[in-house]
């Protein structure tokens, strides 16, 4: 993560795990769709996504504060977009909300210097 942190330095993770019904390119042009406008908000800072071959998902992204993630959650086109996950894609979703208190990252590339996002 590297961008718009909280005074303190913590964010807060949103953390959607999630099982699709079946494969459909609709879908991957939505989540495309929504990365692009969650990129745009105020108090976005980053994403984290992998799926696997059987269709569990776990997406993750951060924003800087509370007020920002809750922005996020009440945005119109996001809520459009939910609707249509739980009536086509999705056979199951859950959504965790956790406040980061720190972040580290460590390389394994000589090039790469650990760095630590938490302040104090």
């Amino acid at each position: 993560m590297s961008a718009q942190w909280a005074e303190d330095g913590a964010s807060y993770a949103v953390i959607f795990t999630s099982r699709l019904r079946t494969a459909d390119p609709a879908y991957e042009d939505m989540a495309e769709k929504m990365l692009a406008l969650a990129t745009a908000q105020p108090g976005f800072v980053s994403f984290e996504s992998a799926r696997d071959d059987g269709g569990l998902g776990i997406s993750v992204s951060y924003w800087r504060d509370r007020d920002s993630l809750l922005a996020w959650r009440r945005d119109t086109e996001h809520l459009l977009a939910q609707k249509l996950g739980r009536e086509q894609w999705y056979a199951h979703y859950r959504v965790r909300v956790a406040r980061v208190e720190r972040d580290y990252e460590w390389g394994y590339d000589a090039s790469q210097l650990e760095t630590d996002h938490a302040r104090g």
